[in-house]
């Protein structure tokens, strides 16, 4: 895991600060994108939300049916079955 020598103090509501360098270079724009909290050991993890196929993990050409997200390779080969 690669360190950049940022540090943030958690406020007194358990929030932390991304700095601007992070949200820029990650392409993350304010009120519009979200992370995704992962843990791994004794590491928080944070990602980059993108939305992903609840077949197969894909997260090109989603769309959403009844509140799940499916790309559109899997309605096609969905709608093929008979």
């Amino acid at each position: 895991m690669k360190s950049l020598g940022i540090v943030r103090r958690i406020d007194h509501v358990g929030r932390i600060v991304l700095p601007k360098e992070l949200r820029r270079m990650f392409d993350l724009e304010d009120n519009e994108d979200a992370v995704e909290i992962f843990v791994e050991d004794d590491k928080i993890i944070l990602k980059k939300y993108e939305p992903c196929c609840i077949f197969c993990d894909s997260a090109d050409n989603i769309v959403d049916y009844n509140g799940k997200r499916v790309c559109k390779s899997c309605i096609e080969k969905i709608s093929n079955i008979k």
